[in-house]
């Protein structure tokens, strides 16, 4: 789908500005006039002419849309209609660009359209599982239940991205404050012991003349290196974020003897989690296998599951691409094949979900305890490195000294 910016006017004689996500211009145009808007103008997105509010609106986070699942659910037991009830939750949400897309859904819904329509024009706010879930509890007369399912979704996803940002924080933090460290011995402090054996005749050892060459650089090229090192962190973020970084990186996660087992595990529990989720909700195999391949970050577990999904398609069982995928843990492979066998393909998933986020926290765990030494002994040898070049002098000093006398 193409991103298109449109300007429309309201029941209220308002000008509104936005944009909405649609195959073709008409189908944009029919996605403005379905939130009740005069279109006055629609044009396909550029970086002339994107929508900046929606650019710098905070986006939602998975509590939020927790929150959001979780609350609508119990209004709509509650027995408030939907409309009355998008409209509580409007006021209630404190991100203000939920909050404008809530109206928004009130807006259509009240055109004669479904909830699942309408969340399908706020893309950067209902992902393609949530409005699947709705299509589907609509369609079933359940949607209470699917929008309680979906809040436990966010809510299992949103501690798993906590586990994950809990392991990187401190390696992250240490090696920036490595990389400081290092950057202010060699370029000041370095310098400032130097100076004192400036005016000594006292041959320079080996180590404290490389240092001191290193040094020299770094003082005299300190914004130069700068410059470099916010480019090369820009480049590597384009780079990770292309397909080619995406494959990359979603090889070494698999293949790296340190993060393999973390990368497995996390990929297995977001898995098993979200198909356990879509399946118990009514949706077919293979579009619970497709909704849940792109959900999936790295990209070889993704590609195996749209694999899966085009044999599932043909009559295989879903068991059999998996384990051919060889990627996915045998206990995965083993626990579908038995759900398969006995008809309980949901519970078996979600007892998988369970077992793994458990194992997540452990791999978690391990990698920190692997990690941390790692991180330590690297910045002990680099800073004795440049400590022993600074005092090899002095010792020599004090040696000549004493042999002196």
């Amino acid at each position: 789908m193409d991103s298109f910016t449109y300007v429309g006017i309201d029941t209220k004689g308002k000008e509104v500005k936005g944009s909405v996500q649609a195959e073709t211009k008409e189908a944009a145009l029919a996605s403005v006039k379905a939130m009740g808007l005069v279109p006055v103008s629609v044009a396909a997105q550029n970086f002339l002419n994107k929508d900046l509010n929606v650019s710098f609106t905070k986006k939602a986070s998975v509590r939020d849309m927790s929150l959001f699942c979780r609350q609508f659910a119990s209004l709509l037991r509650a027995g408030v209609t939907i409309v009355d009830a998008l409209g509580m939750l409007s006021d209630s949400t404190s991100n203000k660009g939920l909050a404008k897309s809530i109206d928004g859904l009130a807006t259509t819904i009240q055109k004669g359209e479904t909830l699942g329509i309408a969340m399908r024009q706020y893309p950067e706010y209902y992902d393609s599982m949530l409005v699947s879930l709705v299509d589907a509890g609509e369609a079933s007369g359940s949607l209470e239940n699917s929008l309680d399912r979906m809040a436990s979704q966010y809510e299992k996803s949103s501690k798993l991205q906590g586990t994950i940002k809990k392991a990187m924080i401190y390696p992250i933090i240490v090696i920036v404050v490595a990389i400081a460290v290092v950057i202010v011995m060699l370029a000041w402090i370095v310098p400032t012991f130097m100076k004192m054996f400036e005016g000594l005749d006292i041959e320079m050892p080996k180590l404290t003349l490389a240092v001191v060459a290193i040094s020299n650089f770094v003082k005299d090229n300190i914004i130069i290196i700068l410059i470099c090192l916010i480019l090369f962190i820009v480049a590597f973020t384009i780079f990770r974020k292309s397909a080619r970084g995406q494959a990359f990186f979603s090889y070494l996660g698999v293949k790296l003897p340190a993060i393999s087992d973390f990368t497995v595990k996390s990929a297995a529990a977001r898995m098993a989690r979200t198909l356990s989720t879509l399946t118990g909700s009514g949706l077919s195999l293979v579009d619970a296998l497709e909704i849940t391949a792109h959900t999936m970050s790295n990209v070889l577990f993704r590609e195996a599951l749209l694999d899966a999904k085009e044999q599932v398609m043909k009559g295989v069982p879903l068991s059999e691409p998996l384990q051919r995928s060889g990627i996915f843990p045998m206990m995965v492979v083993h626990m579908v094949r038995i759900g398969e066998d006995t008809g309980d393909l949901d519970g078996m998933l979600q007892k998988l979900s369970d077992y793994y986020d458990e194992e997540v926290e452990l791999a978690t765990q391990s990698l920190l305890a692997a990690l941390e030494p790692m991180i330590i002994l690297l910045l002990t040898a680099v800073v004795g490195v440049i400590i022993a070049a600074v005092m090899g002098p002095m010792i020599k000093l004090y040696t000549g000294l004493d042999t002196g006398l």
